[in-house]
C-alpha cells in the first residue's frame, strides 16, 4: 500500500510540474508565499544583503550567483547559518533553482528570528533568464547553469543547462 501511495505521489509531481509551463504558473502551484519574495531587478539594486544558494553542492559548484553562500537543502544546518550570521538583522536573500525549495529554507530562517529574509523571485533561472551573470565555483562567468532536471529545466531559457 505504501509504495502505491509513494508511485501516485511521484506521478502526480510529475504530472504536474509538466503542466506548468511557466515559472509563474509553478510558483503558484508549490509555493505559499510565506517567505516574501524580491524580483531578480530589486536584489540587483542592493547592496547590504547575503545571498545564500540553497541548492544541492553540484548545482552551485556549476554556477551561482556573485558572492553566493551556498548553505544546501538537503544537508541544510541552521546552526551553520546561526554561528556565521549571528545578527538576526541582516538582509538575507535565499534562491534555488525557481524558488522552491528556497522558501523551505526561508520558512526555517524565518522561525528562527531572521525576519528580514526574502526568497528570491524565480531563483537563478529568472536570474540567468534576465541576463545577469552567474559564476563557477572557480569565480569565474559562465553560460552553464544546472537545469536540476528536465521537468524543471524547461525553466531556463536563456543559460546553456547542465544535468
Amino acid at each position: 500500500m505504501h509504495l502505491f501511495i509513494k508511485c501516485s505521489c511521484f506521478f502526480f509531481l510529475l504530472f504536474s510540474a509538466n503542466a506548468q509551463s511557466t515559472i509563474d504558473q509553478a510558483l503558484d502551484w508549490y509555493n505559499s508565499e510565506s517567505v516574501p519574495y524580491i524580483s531578480v531587478s530589486e536584489l540587483q539594486n542592493e547592496k547590504n544583503q547575503i545571498i545564500l544558494d540553497t541548492r544541492e553542492w553540484e548545482e552551485y559548484e556549476v554556477s551561482h550567483i556573485k558572492n553566493a553562500v551556498w548553505v544546501g537543502y538537503d544537508d541544510f544546518k541552521l546552526a551553520d547559518v546561526i554561528t556565521k550570521y549571528p545578527d538576526k538583522n541582516l538582509n538575507i536573500v535565499v534562491y534555488c533553482s525557481i524558488g522552491v525549495r528556497s522558501e523551505n529554507i526561508g520558512e526555517e530562517l524565518l522561525e528562527s528570528g531572521y525576519f528580514n529574509t526574502k526568497n528570491l523571485y524565480g531563483g537563478i533561472f529568472e536570474w540567468s533568464n534576465q541576463g545577469y551573470p552567474v559564476y563557477t565555483a572557480k569565480g569565474e562567468k559562465t553560460k552553464k547553469v544546472h537545469a536540476f532536471g528536465k521537468l524543471w529545466g524547461k525553466y531556463l531559457t536563456k543559460a546553456e543547462k547542465v544535468y
